[in-house]
């Protein structure tokens, strides 16, 4: 079936949001399962460079150890992720808290409520003070996302927009590629305001 709008086929999608987020910086990866998102989420984990502390802290912290914080994860996905993480004892999974790594976190992994093809944009349901945090003091942001979720237009997601920002106080966030900007003297700088590196893992099976 062909959109009479974008004139592209409902399952271009994928590949259309593949290709715009790329342009951004993003780096979208493609797993089958929840079960090869969290493997592929511990390998970006185990290839990033050790964290480099934006405050001090008075708690010694061994060089070794990596932080994971993964918030908004339902109930099963977590469990996984902690089941898959006590392989790898260097690995400190967390939740919540967040507030007491100020210094900065290694890699916050995030669920994607949906994505937008046209601009390779992921939207998320931010209204915890968690997700918001796992976001944007991490290094490494990782979001899942379902490939069922993508859209090609937010214009094509009004009504579904319209439930995520319906409860009062609503914080529905719009992450397209990582933290840049090039305020200052006209040079493009990336991780200012947030990660260093944004990594997109499309599941085909939600």
């Amino acid at each position: 079936m062909v959109n009479t709008t974008t004139g592209r086929k409902k399952d271009d999608s994928a590949a259309v949001f593949t290709q715009k987020a790329s342009l951004v910086s993003a780096f979208v990866h493609d797993v089958k399962d929840r079960t090869g998102a969290m493997d592929k989420t511990l390998e970006l984990l185990a290839q990033k460079p050790p964290l480099d502390p934006q405050m001090a802290s008075g708690k010694k912290r061994d060089p070794s150890e990596k932080i994971l914080a993964a918030p908004n994860l339902d109930h099963d996905g977590f469990q996984q992720l902690s089941d898959q993480c006590r392989a790898f004892p260097h690995i400190h999974l967390i939740r919540d808290r967040l507030r007491n790594f100020p210094g900065g976190i290694d890699m916050g992994v995030t669920t994607a409520d949906f994505g937008i093809a046209d601009t390779g944009t992921l939207v998320i349901n931010s209204n915890d003070e968690q997700t918001r945090l796992a976001t944007m003091l991490c290094e490494v942001h990782v979001a899942i996302l379902a490939v069922s979720d993508i859209r090609e237009t937010a214009l094509s997601m009004t009504k579904e927009l319209e439930i995520l920002v319906r409860q009062k106080g609503s914080y529905t966030a719009f992450v397209t590629g990582a933290s840049r900007t090039a305020d200052i003297e006209r040079v493009l700088a990336i991780g200012v305001h947030g990660p260093l590196e944004l990594h997109i893992i499309l599941v085909e099976e939600k």
